[in-house]
């Protein structure tokens, strides 16, 4: 899977016209939006924006702890973390619509003082060692092959003793996978590991694992509660992948919660630290 792919999977050119579209829809105003606005739209991830505040209340951050958010999209968690915390928080992203769509809503939010985006590859981040306290990253993986080169590049960016905090989906052992799904529309760009080969891969890499939690039964509860919105005639939570992927999100979204489900997919949250 190339850089091109992986692009051209979550990448429109139309991404911020049909945010903004949305946003009037919901009767907000695109010019001067809100967090809480955005929230349907900006966390591109499972369970959205209870995940994400979720992960933030495990964790421990300072004003003056600069984090890493790796995979950032549109930059919903990242606002949040900042905005949270009040600490500085840079995402990088290898889709460079994201980026701009991410710059352009902390602008309008007025949170570019804290928070900032870089175009790049995970597996080669343009980051000296030791420049973050701690790093997150959210459902990011699975479009990555070389977990150990991804697990090493954190680790060199971490500083020693830094957290990594990982929200993903690993590999079940209920079977293969049906696509599409929200990241990855064939199983040739798809690259889930079992929870536990996740496990050695941090700890081969140089992590020491604090926490290490299946979460697939918030997913199925979320899932739920979402779908009863709908038959409710209100709109779900999370819109996000309605937003990145139009039409076909619809399958997309069964297919990842069938999966969830059936075990063919374990949704897993794990907060580790980088060992001096």
């Amino acid at each position: 899977m190339t850089v091109e792919d992986i692009e051209h999977h979550y990448s429109s050119g139309t991404l911020l016209e049909r945010l903004n579209a949305a946003l009037i829809d919901d009767g907000a105003d695109p010019a001067h939006p809100t967090i809480e606005a955005l929230a349907p739209y900006d966390q591109f991830h499972g369970r959205g924006m209870e995940a994400t505040e979720e992960i933030a209340g495990m964790l421990s951050v300072a004003p003056t702890d600069r984090l890493l958010d790796i995979g950032s999209g549109i930059g919903g968690p990242a606002r949040y973390m900042a905005h949270r915390f009040g600490c500085r928080v840079t995402g990088i992203d290898l889709t460079a619509e994201f980026c701009d769509v991410a710059r352009h809503l902390t602008r309008l939010l007025a949170l570019e003082s804290q928070v900032g985006f870089e175009l790049g590859n995970a597996l080669s981040m343009p980051f000296p060692d030791a420049s973050f306290d701690g790093a997150y990253s959210m459902n990011v993986s699975m479009n990555i092959a070389d977990k150990a080169a991804l697990y090493g590049e954190i680790r060199r960016v971490l500083k020693p003793g830094g957290w990594l905090m990982l929200s993903e989906l690993a590999q079940g052992p209920g079977g293969p996978l049906d696509f599409p799904t929200p990241w990855a529309a064939t199983g040739s760009s798809s690259f889930l590991s079992t929870p536990e080969e996740t496990r050695r891969g941090l700890e081969a890499a140089g992590f020491e694992i604090v926490q290490f939690r299946d979460a697939a039964e918030d997913m199925k509860a979320y899932g739920a509660r979402s779908k009863a919105m709908v038959e409710r005639g209100e709109k779900p939570p999370h819109r996000a992948v309605q937003l990145i992927h139009g039409d076909a999100a619809v399958t997309a979204m069964r297919n990842t919660a069938r999966g969830v489900a059936e075990r063919r997919i374990v949704p897993v949250e794990i907060l580790s630290r980088r060992r001096g």
